[in-house]
């Protein structure tokens, strides 16, 4: 069965790279490209699509989300800044109409992978901090990977490990945003693209897990991933490491 997708946030960077990456794949079919001014609901029920692209905007994801839902489609969602309790909605109105979904904080196979080496490594070296960098056109701080790592990794750290701050902040923030428990750096530079580190402290050691993004081509082959997995889900994914 050939997947019908629409891309919503269709003229944006991101966007238009999907609608390449989804034309020239066989095993879908475009159907629809929309953007802020369209009428999403609409737009999904003419083009009979069966999974919508998001890449648009952290203010109108949420949104964007319940309506793709509420359609009948399934949702992909690339875009960052959906909050706990918004994904914990989401999952909630998926699992009643039994409608699979997938949220990505990031779709490029190796961040992914830097993720789930993050989280096993933490099990041995549980201080850990995050350094994410991104070009200065990013709309959300911290990034959804970093906060993402963050999440796994505290999956692996048992009784809160992670030392407590002992280090005066002369100027507050000096230390970075902390999410459950672990220091996050944001820098947003002209020069970046995409790029994380994750740095472990041990006596007398460091250990550093890292991956850069140096071309948006490298989210496609997730994208078209997530576009084939989510027909066969009936409950929403949080992260693509779940269906690789």
């Amino acid at each position: 069965m050939t997947i019908k997708i629409l891309v919503n946030g269709a003229f944006g960077r991101m966007g238009q790279l999907a609608i390449k990456t989804i034309s020239e794949n066989p095993k879908f079919e475009l159907v629809g490209q929309t953007g802020r001014e369209y009428d999403l609901p609409k737009s999904i029920k003419d083009s009979g699509a069966n999974v919508v692209v998001d890449f648009t905007h952290p203010n109108a994801v949420f949104n964007n989300a319940t309506l793709i839902i509420e359609a009948g489609a399934h949702p992909v969602i690339g875009t960052s800044g959906l909050k706990r309790e918004q994904i914990n909605t989401l999952e909630q109105q998926c699992a009643k109409l039994k409608r699979g979904a997938i949220i990505a904080p990031n779709f490029s196979l190796g961040a992914v992978l830097m993720m789930k080496c993050a989280k096993q490594i933490a099990r041995y070296l549980p201080q850990v901090e995050i350094i994410e960098l991104h070009h200065p056109e990013k709309a959300d701080s911290p990034s959804g990977t970093a906060m993402r790592t963050a999440e796994l990794i505290a999956e692996s750290i048992s009784n809160n490990k992670q030392a407590a701050r002992s280090s005066v902040e002369t100027i507050p923030g000096a230390r970075g945003a902390t999410y459950q428990h672990i220091p996050i750096h944001s820098v947003r530079l002209p020069g970046f693209l995409a790029h994380q580190q994750v740095i472990f402290g041990g006596q007398g050691e460091t250990l550093t897990v890292s991956h850069n993004s140096m071309d948006r081509q490298c989210f496609m082959p997730g994208i078209a991933l997530a576009c084939e997995k989510v027909v066969e889900l009936d409950r929403l994914v949080y992260g693509l490491e779940e269906v690789l």
